[in-house]
């Protein structure tokens, strides 16, 4: 999928990783609001799947955790694919290391949580089952600013491996 910016438009977003991340958002609001069909996955480069997985992950994890991203099926699309070793590559190491970390609570819990219809009492209550996972979404919220920042660099330095072309 190309994506055409004119040079303004590259040099704001370049200077402003959270504008980065919203135009981001923005370009894949569908998938991130309704997930996407593996045939769509053909529209998109590794590099592009990438970033959505990492917005996927940021998205489900700053609204309601680890608990909510499982809940909802993302956690095959972030945790059996190689998202950790594309954010190693990417220079972002540690948050590889954390995302391998997430990976082992997810496979642990996976079965009782993922595709359950469960009441919003009882899916608050998954919450209280699982305090381990709330270390996991504190570690995210706090480093969650750095990370995008390290994101939006790695963008702004790679623009044609996400289907960017500058006019």
């Amino acid at each position: 999928m190309e994506i055409h910016v004119t040079t303004d438009q590259w040099s704001t977003l370049c200077s402003q990783p959270s504008a980065m991340i919203a135009f981001w958002e923005n370009q894949f609001s569908k998938i991130l609001s309704e997930g996407m069909a593996d045939d769509e996955m053909q529209k998109y480069n590794s590099e592009q799947l990438t970033l959505i997985a990492y917005l996927t992950f940021r998205q489900e994890m700053l609204e309601g955790g680890m608990i909510q991203l499982i809940y909802n099926g993302y956690g095959p699309f972030v945790f059996f694919n190689p998202f950790a070793k594309a954010m190693r590559l990417w220079g972002l190491s540690d948050f590889a290391s954390f995302i391998n970390k997430a990976n082992k609570i997810y496979r642990k819990h996976r079965e009782e949580i993922e595709g359950r219809e469960l009441s919003d009492k009882d899916f608050m209550a998954l919450y209280e089952l699982h305090p381990e996972m709330d270390k996991i979404d504190d570690v995210f919220v706090e480093s969650e600013p750095e990370i995008s920042h390290e994101i939006a660099n790695f963008v702004a330095s790679n623009p044609s491996n996400f289907g960017i072309v500058i006019k």
